[in-house]
């Protein structure tokens, strides 16, 4: 197998494979958390059970929040972070105690339905800045419907990116002597915001073909097993880095407070609807921060939007993005807004040194949101760390393929 991709397209997809010994049916999703504000894990149990969504893969293996899954019909993957890796593999005793204390209690009658362990976040990747957001790199590929150009490899025709991916791994565990283990999809999805590729539009187009070719259950040319996957992901994440690309917090099939972005249907038959949104989701008060127009003086004002650029989120204001198009005025108060609100709605995060002002009137203008904090869940805890994976049995294997 001689092919190899990058791109940035190949960077969304986001397809971390890894082997597995049992191939569970159904729907799965990510749901990380690196953001401001999260829903509270009970209003997501009850918004996957609405969507018929049965499996979910949790980016660490917090105990207030598994145990909201507790009794319901809905398969749990937990996850270690990278940082306890080395300590859980050097200390057998160690590892025994984090099953027991992580796994084990949560498994009685009536208890978590947990069906695997995620071994760390792409543990083996090395920097590949400069190689994954390639602008030459033919978009069409990364679809499904046809309209990408085939390639040809040693008598084989790919039409997408994902199946000469997924065959890339296969032929790496072919020549590593592995060559019957199953496949599982950790993560794939499209940003809607942070790029110019990054879209509803594109967000959409690309779910319909692949939950289609899922449904089809036809693997790729050289894997024909049905695939297992997650997508990625849930909600969107405002705290996530945004190393890799401003799109890294925009991954969300739903928006932050669980309400859905546009029409897809979850099993690939093409009846695309709106998904059933979040219920019962607390907002803070409807109220926003924003510029000051009496304040005539705007020399503090490169220094205050930069301030509130860099500890909020303005990934949004990107070329090409959801707010891009937003006047200078606007532009500076989706600054403060974000802040204010990644604050909780604290007075003292609608200051700026008087440039600021806290309005009652919602800003948000066309396909630019203005968001509004959600109310403390009540034991949620920040910090909850996004890591991507899949258990693999007693060995994990992960590869990030682009």
């Amino acid at each position: 197998m001689k092919m190899a991709t990058t791109s940035w397209v190949g960077f969304m997809l986001l397809a971390t494979l890894s082997i597995t010994g049992h191939m569970a049916e159904g729907l799965g999703v990510n749901w990380g958390t690196q953001a401001a504000q999260n829903l509270n894990p009970g209003v997501v149990a009850q918004l996957l059970r609405d969507n018929k969504i049965n499996k979910v893969k949790l980016f660490d293996s917090d105990a207030w929040t598994v145990n909201f899954f507790k009794g319901m019909d809905i398969e749990v993957m937990l996850g270690i972070p990278n940082n306890q890796l080395s300590s859980l593999a050097r200390d057998y005793d160690k590892a025994k105690d984090w099953v027991k204390n992580h796994v084990a209690k949560h498994l009685y009658n009536g208890g978590v339905n947990i069906k695997y362990v995620a071994v760390g976040n792409e543990p083996f990747l090395k920097a590949y800045n400069g190689l994954y957001q390639n602008p030459d790199f033919p978009i069409e590929f990364a679809f499904f419907d046809g309209g990408a150009t085939p390639v040809e490899d040693d008598g084989i025709t790919y039409t997408n990116m994902l199946d000469a991916n997924l065959d890339t791994l296969v032929w790496a565990l072919k020549k590593a002597g592995a060559p019957k283990v199953r496949i599982t999809i950790g993560e794939i999805g499209w940003p809607t915001d942070g790029h110019t590729q990054a879209n509803v539009k594109m967000a959409k187009r690309f779910y319909q073909g692949f939950l289609k070719k899922m449904a089809e259950k036809k693997g790729s040319p050289l894997y024909k097993d049905e695939l297992e996957y997650y997508l990625f992901s849930l909600t969107d994440e405002n705290q996530k880095s945004i190393a890799p690309g401003d799109f890294e917090r925009h991954w969300g099939i739903y928006r932050y407070d669980g309400q859905p972005k546009y029409p897809i249907d979850f099993t690939g038959k093409g009846n695309d609807r709106m998904p059933v949104p979040a219920k019962n989701v607390p907002y803070m008060e409807q109220k926003w921060c924003v510029l000051n127009g009496d304040i005539k003086n705007l020399d503090k004002m490169p220094a205050n939007m930069n301030f509130a650029c860099s500890n909020g989120d303005c990934t949004a204001l990107g070329p090409g993005c959801s707010c891009n198009g937003l006047d200078k005025q606007h532009r500076i108060s989706y600054a403060f807004n974000n802040y204010f609100q990644i604050n909780n709605q604290d007075v003292r995060a609608c200051n700026f040194e008087g440039l600021a002002k806290i309005s009652s009137q919602n800003v948000s203008t066309g396909q630019c949101f203005f968001p509004i904090a959600l109310q403390d869940s009540g034991g949620w805890k920040l910090g909850m760390h996004a890591w991507a994976g899949v258990l693999s049995g007693v060995l994990a294997l992960f590869v990030l393929l682009f």
